[in-house]
């Protein structure tokens, strides 16, 4: 199954004089890791890779270190020998990973499942981070027939690659990418768009997505939020059209001071269209981690669903 090779697509990856490659049990990592203090490790949504902290990451590393990855299958990360996309297994590899690297990172920022790998790193043990940045996190699980039948439908794609060839192939049609990202409430840039474009038409990468898609099961991590220690600050784009906004605050129910933050006008991909204004917001509540002044929380939550 065709793969991105770095030699060729690397040559206009974001931040790219900044990456390396880290063999790490069966995985070979693609690391990138800029800026010096305290770190902070940058994890990406499903789909996506280090390229959706282009601008956001040298932003940060003015004060911060910070190391960005690609997950496992996803851009130019390898797929384990045994596949194990679930969440205890992502956080498992990442953990080791740190471990190899010898580096405990000091605040964890995770966009979309990525947040959900962030807060599972944290209940597994494997991180003791300050605090937690949730960007339009996806943590809460799927309602109704969408709780049985999503992960059925994405477990019988991922059981067959000619799916991920197909999917790959369809998104040579430019049009469908676009749409594809129109239907996350955002709008990114063409230089964006470009790196989506060769993600996605690349096989073994939507393959990746695939897997984590349907070894994503959030119902225990949910049950499991009340456990978290960490001040987790929820960062909601108001525009988001992937993950409900009110999932926020199903989920900060459940975490003892967790914050919500609202960014209006932007949407799924927040950090991608402005991150100038993400990055101001990261950086002021990394540095008063235990209680940021100066971002007021929306008192009523929006009509949406409920978790008891």
């Amino acid at each position: 199954m065709r793969e991105l090779n770095w030699s060729h697509d690397g040559r206009d990856w974001p931040n790219g004089t900044y990456s390396t490659f880290v063999r790490c049990e069966s995985i070979n990592w693609h690391v990138q890791r800029m800026g010096s203090g305290p770190l902070i490790l940058l994890l990406h949504g499903t789909g996506a890779s280090t390229h959706s902290w282009a601008e956001l990451m040298p932003r940060l590393a003015r004060e911060f270190s910070v190391l960005a990855i690609d997950l496992p299958g996803h851009g130019f990360t390898s797929s384990p020998t045994r596949p194990e996309a679930s969440l205890p297994g992502m956080a498992a590899a990442i953990a080791a990973l740190l471990t190899g690297l010898d580096i405990k990172p000091s605040f964890l920022v995770g966009h979309s499942a990525g947040a959900a790998i962030a807060l599972q790193l944290c209940l597994d043990g494997h991180c003791a981070p300050r605090s937690i940045i949730s960007i339009n996190g996806a943590v809460i699980p799927f309602e109704g027939p969408a709780s049985f039948l999503f992960p059925v439908l994405a477990k019988a794609v991922n059981l067959n690659s000619f799916s991920a060839r197909c999917f790959a192939w369809a998104a040579q049609d430019q049009r469908r990418v676009r749409r594809l990202i129109s239907q996350t409430g955002s709008s990114v840039s063409e230089t964006y768009f470009a790196h989506y474009a060769r993600l996605l038409r690349t096989p073994a990468h939507v393959a990746g997505a695939l897997r984590m898609m349907a070894h994503r099961d959030l119902t225990r991590l949910f049950e499991r939020l009340r456990d978290v220690d960490q001040a987790v600050h929820f960062l909601v784009g108001d525009r988001d059209r992937a993950v409900p906004p009110q999932d926020a605050y199903i989920a900060k129910e459940r975490i003892a001071g967790a914050e919500i933050h609202h960014i209006g006008g932007l949407g799924h991909l927040a950090h991608e269209e402005d991150a100038e204004r993400v990055g101001s917001t990261i950086e002021h509540l990394l540095a008063s981690s235990t209680e940021p002044a100066g971002w007021e929380e929306q008192s009523a939550r929006p009509n949406g669903r409920e978790y008891h």
